[in-house]
């Protein structure tokens, strides 16, 4: 007995980029990511409340180096608490945290899942690349801010009227590290937008390499007006970490141009007004060899002029 195979037919991905789906199909399927996002948030919200306690006890290690931070029996002093609830909700901030980064890999793949089909297969392509890059660029930076987030403590807490203090309120302290830490991983993203513009023909890696005095000027005032610590130490840090990230994407730029230029042959190196390279022969000009004639062509035959109508006759006449 036979068995017919089922057809299976077009994929969601499939229909939603030949754009056969409907505006009501369409909203069915981002209610449906939203759904699965949010579910994946959750459950990371679940593990994060319970990760919450070692997050803290991580985030607290920069004030545990501060000077004079720790008591006579060794260990870190306390922190100050304000309120009777600024524990718990604190505990549910950081565990929001925790929850997005432990539901990333869903949340990240509904939303690409809703927004791929519409790019081309090369737009598909750059945004893998891109994003393989922005993650270890945003860990790089995270991890930067949390070594040398004590430094710009230290200078603050030593340079002020008061003297040095180190009790601090709790949720101050907490808000100042995740902000250091966020703005150095956000940062640290700034050569993918000079690579997009590289890769994309925008601009080459002549044109990118004469900005370097604008580029450097404003990361020195970014890092300046964005810096959550006022301190020299924490802005400085940042500004020398972009003007050095600039510098490796204009590196990167450079090879690109080069294997562009290695791809597109000879055309590569001009501009758009001007003309292509032509190529400049000096053989002479060969007269063209003598054609063969051929046979006369003869007259056609005289047609034969028409009957009188009466002598033409039909088959039923």
């Amino acid at each position: 007995m036979a068995f017919a195979l089922r057809k299976r037919g077009p994929s969601t991905f499939e229909r939603a980029s030949d754009g056969s789906m409907t505006l009501m199909e369409h909203v069915r399927e981002l209610r449906n990511r939203l759904f699965r996002a949010s579910l994946a948030i959750v459950v990371g919200l679940i593990v994060g409340f319970w990760l919450a306690q070692p997050a803290f006890d991580l985030l607290k290690e920069p004030y545990c180096r501060l000077p004079g931070a720790l008591d006579a029996s060794g260990e870190c002093q306390q922190f100050l608490q304000l309120s009777p609830a600024d524990g718990f909700i604190l505990k549910l901030k950081l565990a929001l945290w925790i929850g997005l980064i432990v539901g990333a890999p869903v949340w990240l793949y509904q939303l690409w899942a809703f927004i791929a089909p519409g790019l081309h297969r090369h737009e598909r392509k750059w945004a893998y690349v891109f994003v393989s890059i922005a993650a270890p660029l945003f860990a790089a930076g995270a991890v930067l801010a949390y070594l040398v987030v004590d430094k710009g403590l230290a200078f603050l807490m030593e340079s002020g009227v008061t003297g040095l203090s180190t009790q601090l309120e709790v949720t101050r302290y907490i808000s100042f590290v995740t902000n250091m830490i966020l703005l150095f991983g956000v940062a640290f993203e700034f050569p993918l937008i000079l690579l997009m513009l590289n890769f994309t023909g925008v601009a080459s890696a002549k044109r990118l390499l004469s900005w370097w005095r604008a580029v450097i000027f404003i990361c020195f005032a970014f890092a300046a007006i964005a810096t959550p610590d006022p301190g020299p130490f924490g802005m400085t840090l940042l500004a020398l970490s972009l003007s050095l990230l600039y510098f490796v994407a204009v590196g990167v730029a450079f090879v690109n141009d080069r294997r562009r230029k290695r791809r597109d042959g000879s055309y590569a190196g001009l501009s758009d007004d001007e003309v292509s390279p032509l190529e400049l022969d000096d053989d002479p000009v060969v007269a063209t060899p003598e054609l063969e004639l051929s046979e006369p062509v003869h007259a056609s035959e005289p047609v034969a002029p028409p009957k009188p109508i009466d002598r033409r006759y039909d088959d039923m006449t």
